[in-house]
């Protein structure tokens, strides 16, 4: 299943291979929340990301990797309490784009792996495609638009294997409301020929000094097509500080 981002990471060590002598230029960020309750609610929640970006003369390249964790502690008929495990997802990706002579534009090649323990889908991987546009219309605001083809794989909760070909159509919106906020939204989509396949998020961060970041963020994930026991939408609300080197 993960042959996908394999493929993905050896066209960006591909891309790099062709850098020549170019020194690569990395911006980092990793970021992590924690929830922790006691009480008549108990329980623990964490989040993180990490989002690795490389600019060569002639490649963008991009790593993520993410995860979320979920454990409730409840109480069984016979009194005694255990620790049930509720969410459970990791989720990777790599991205590598080659910068074509008009500026803004880049054919890409993208990979990701998706691993869900509680989802509609436990596993779902993707290789896709595709033309790339970027417009900066000031220092304020930035929009970056995503189309091409692909290949999903994924297996649903109740055990059933899916694969075939997709449509994928991404957009990302970054807006600077201040010298120290900033708004993001982004959404893609993947319409094959028996689900659409979708993740958006938006959230604004607020600086707290030269690398550290407040940000609050509200992320869904859908399927058209689930299990009977599965609800279309995951959907999470979340509060992290971000540190970028």
């Amino acid at each position: 299943m993960k042959l996908f981002s394999l493929l993905a990471l050896a066209a960006v060590t591909h891309g790099s291979a062709f850098a020549g002598d170019i020194a690569p230029s990395w911006n980092t960020s990793a970021e992590l929340g924690a929830i922790t309750t006691s009480g008549n609610t108990a329980g623990t929640s964490v989040t993180g990301r990490i989002d690795a970006r490389q600019e060569l003369e002639d490649w963008s390249n991009q790593y993520i990797l993410s995860g979320y964790f979920k454990e409730d502690e409840k109480t069984i008929s016979n009194g005694d309490t255990v620790t049930v495990k509720s969410a459970e997802r990791v989720s990777m990706s790599a991205k590598a784009a080659y910068k074509l002579m008009e500026d803004g534009k880049k054919l890409f090649v993208l990979g990701t792996y998706v691993d869900d323990r509680f989802g509609a889908y436990t596993t779902y991987s993707t290789m896709a495609v595709g033309h790339a546009w970027g417009w900066e219309d000031s220092k304020d605001r930035r929009i970056d638009l995503e189309v091409g083809p692909g290949y999903f794989t994924g297996t649903r909760a109740n055990g059933d294997e899916e694969n075939g070909f997709t449509v994928r159509g991404a957009a990302a919106v970054r807006w600077r409301l201040s010298p120290s906020a900033t708004f993001s939204n982004s959404v893609s989509v993947e319409r094959g020929t028996s689900n659409v396949h979708s993740i958006a998020e938006a959230s604004v961060s607020t600086k707290i000094n030269d690398t550290m970041q407040m940000k609050a963020a509200f992320a869904a994930r859908n399927d058209t097509n689930v299990p009977v026991n599965k609800k279309n939408t995951d959907t999470q609300t979340s509060v992290t500080l971000v540190y970028s080197f």
